[in-house]
């Protein structure tokens, strides 16, 4: 099943899940509370293994999510801290010789060496989230131009090119006398092939 979320304070927006989608309830200041859908009716919102994902990609995910998670805890911090703390204090028993030093460069370098491939990970990973999330409002909202659907793969040259059709439509919005009437890429297109 779903997970609810928790019972929200009164007046604050909060996201239920209703069949694996996210529905934004606002809730009153009154005291009648928003229907909720019926348990037997939620569907499982779990994602299960692809049958064609192989056991061991899925694995190193497993344990790459495991890491990230780990190394981002109040408990990895004080772990490093610890460490360095140690390593400090014993530098008077070791004479602070170079086996010493050499103990803390090489392990600080093997943490970064590792620590910048799963920083890059989770960045990739949160960004094609935040793509696909983006695409399906762009697909989903009328009016929205389905032109920047992936817009993010473009060649810079081509945003470059969005970014001065924006602009161009920022400032014919800003003299148009409804501030609220909506505008979009096409109309940015068609401003900058006017060369208005």
């Amino acid at each position: 099943m779903c997970a609810r979320s928790q019972e929200p304070k009164p007046g604050a927006p909060v996201i239920t899940s209703r069949g694996c989608e996210n529905v934004l309830m606002n809730f009153t200041t009154s005291t009648q509370k928003p229907q909720r859908p019926d348990e037997a009716t939620q569907t499982d919102c779990s994602h299960p293994l692809p049958e064609n994902r192989p056991p061991r990609e899925f694995l190193l995910s497993l344990l790459a999510n495991a890491a990230m998670k780990w190394t981002g805890s109040s408990f990895a911090f004080l772990a490093a801290v610890g460490a360095i703390a140690i390593w400090g204090i014993s530098g008077p028993y070791f004479g602070y010789s170079d086996t010493w030093q050499l103990v803390i460069n090489t392990g600080t370098s093997v943490v970064t060496f590792l620590m910048v491939f799963l920083i890059q990970r989770a960045q990739n990973k949160d960004s094609q989230a935040v793509h696909l999330k983006l695409n399906e409002l762009i697909a989903a909202v009328n009016g929205a131009s389905n032109r920047l659907i992936n817009v993010e793969r473009l060649e810079e040259e081509d945003l470059q090119n969005l970014h001065e059709n924006f602009e161009k439509l920022i400032e014919h919005a800003a003299a148009d006398p409804s501030p609220t009437r909506p505008h979009t890429i096409e109309e940015a297109a068609q401003l900058s092939e006017d060369g208005t």
